[in-house]
This record gives C-alpha cells, sequence and structure tokens, in this order.
C-alpha cells in the first residue's frame, strides 16, 4: 500500500470532525508538557501532528519552537489554512517519519498515534533510530498508542496494539519510562478508543 498516497485521500475527502481522531482540546497532551515542566521556548516536535489542534494550543501558550511532521502535504496545508499568519512561526515537516533525518535535538518528542501504525519490526527499527537521533540528552519522549483494548484498525490500515508493559519493552534498550498511562478519547462519533501513552527518557 502506498501510505503517502492513502493519506493523502484522507485529509482531501474527510472534513476535519470527521477523523476518530480528532480532539479540539488535546489535555493530556497539554497537561504533560505542564507536568514535565516543558518551557516556552524549548525545541517541540508533532510527530503525524496532520491539522491537529495541538500546535494552536502551543502557539497560544507562548511557545515558539514548535515542528508539525507528518506524511501528508494536505493535511498540514489545512493546518496552515487555519492558522493563517501563525502558520509561519511553525516549521512544518512533509515526510514519512521512517525517513526522517531530524536537523534540530527536540526536547520535547509528542506522538499521539502515528507510531502505532508501524507493524513492521525493520520500520519499528527505523523509527527508534529517529528518535536517537532527533531527542535532546535531556529531552522527554511523549508516545500514545492505541492499548489492547483499543481499536484494530484506524482508517483502513492495521495498527500496533500496545500495553504499558508491551510499549515499555519497546523502547528499553535506549530510553527509560519514567510514566505510563492509559486514557479514553472520545471520537466525534460518540465511541471510545483506549489509549496508552509511554512517557521516556533516554538512558
Amino acid at each position: 500500500m502506498d501510505k503517502k498516497k492513502h493519506w493523502e485521500n484522507i485529509y482531501q475527502t474527510k472534513e476535519l470532525t470527521e477523523v476518530s481522531w480528532y480532539q479540539p482540546v488535546p489535555q493530556t497532551s497539554l497537561d504533560l508538557l505542564k507536568q514535565y515542566n516543558i518551557a516556552p521556548n524549548s525545541n517541540i516536535i508533532d510527530v503525524g501532528g496532520g491539522d491537529s489542534f495541538l500546535v494552536d494550543h502551543l502557539l497560544k501558550l507562548g511557545f515558539s519552537n514548535i515542528s508539525v511532521l507528518d506524511i501528508s502535504e494536505e493535511a498540514i496545508t489545512r493546518a496552515k489554512k487555519r492558522l493563517g499568519d501563525n502558520a509561519s512561526k511553525v516549521n512544518w515537516i512533509v515526510s514519512d517519519i521512517t525517513d526522517f533525518k531530524p536537523l534540530t535535538k527536540y526536547d520535547f518528542w509528542h506522538d499521539r498515534a502515528a507510531f502505532h501504525f508501524l507493524t513492521e519490526e525493520k520500520d519499528i527499527e527505523k523509527y527508534l533510530q529517529v528518535i536517537k537521533e532527533g531527542l535532546s540528552q535531556n529531552g522527554i519522549l511523549a508516545i500514545g498508542t492505541f492499548s489492547e483494548t483499543g481499536p484494530t484498525k484506524c482508517s483502513g490500515i492495521e495498527i500496533k496494539q500496545y500495553s504499558e508493559n508491551s510499549l515499555k519493552e519497546q523502547f528499553k534498550s535506549d530510553f527509560e519510562m519514567i510514566n505510563s498511562f492509559n486514557v479514553d478519547h472520545k471520537t466525534p462519533f460518540e465511541t471510545i478508543q483506549n489509549f496508552t501513552f509511554g512517557i521516556f527518557k533516554r538512558h
């Protein structure tokens, strides 16, 4: 399957409120920024951010070094349009995360639901390598995936479910899990999706 083509089609044919991941206030992510004292001048990357509202909230809170990465150019175009003049304050990156070459070190690496689309070991290994290259020495890595009681597919694609323990195992060679929890996400269709979040630091 052509992943890029698939996601371009999703963003070309569905409205913001017609996708399951729609979240007007990404409260869990905002709480993590506060909990780990992420400073306004910290380098932040939102992986698979698409046209989510996290970037809007980050700008309102005064964060000044924000990058949003997504495989879909259409998703990023939509986010830019929504932000208007504020879009120029953000570093937009169109890339498959497994092909990404970080040019900076990020202090807060946020991924709510891109990682679980990687179902092959070689792609998971590539992503882990990208994080190792892109996360600063004292940086925080926040990964959200569907839990073992969550969906098995998203947008017609198989995903990989994680428990708190299996997420810890996946990252243990280079990262120490400092927190983990499960959280329910209510979709626009009034269904509930359960997520596993893992928060990591480098060993």
